[in-house]
Formats: C-alpha cells, structure tokens, sequence
C-alpha cells in the first residue's frame, strides 16, 4: 500500500494541517518532514497519495488537505499518544466537585 516515505509524508502532512488549518504545500512539507526531499519529489509522492484517496487538492494552485480516509489511516497507524496525555490528575478530597 505505501511504502515509508509516503507514510512519512502524509503523517507530517496532517499533522501541519491540524496546527495551521490551512492547505499545505509541497515546499511546506520539504521543509517541515525531516526528510532530505525536493519539493518536486514531494509533488509526485502527494499525487499518489491523492490517487489513493488520502488528500486532496481544495484547489488547483493550493496544496492538499487530509480526507476522512486519510485521517482514518493516520489515527488507526501514524497516532502516538504520550502517556502524559493518558493520565487524569487526582481531585483533593476536600475540593467540591461540580456535576
């Protein structure tokens, strides 16, 4: 299905995507990935991804969004959760609790 850099670049993607909200670009993901790839090379590894229905183009000159099966793959593979994020702090006992 995808091979490393493709899964790479869909994770960096979405994951720009959820901070800006914006379309990204293929210059936006060369920079931001941590791989050592051409804008160009990115451009030909987004239209697979497009191909595969993962991200689309919101318009002809913008650069891609994540859809739902794109997200879907990210959450069910990519996610990692910190364990920070996992635990719930403690109440006092002597603190009222709102309902």
């Amino acid at each position: 299905m995808l091979d490393e850099r493709a899964k790479l670049l869909l994770k960096a993607l979405i994951e720009r995507y959820i901070a800006d909200g914006q379309p990204v670009g293929s210059r936006t993901l060369s920079r931001a990935s941590g791989l050592e790839l051409s804008p160009a090379t990115i451009r030909n590894v987004m239209a697979d991804l497009e191909e595969m229905g993962l991200i689309i183009s919101p318009h002809t000159s913008a650069g891609r969004v994540p859809t739902a099966r794109g997200y879907r793959l990210f959450v069910d593979t990519m996610l990692t959760v910190e364990r920070s994020d996992l635990v719930t702090p403690d109440l006092v006992p002597e603190q009222p609790q709102k309902v």
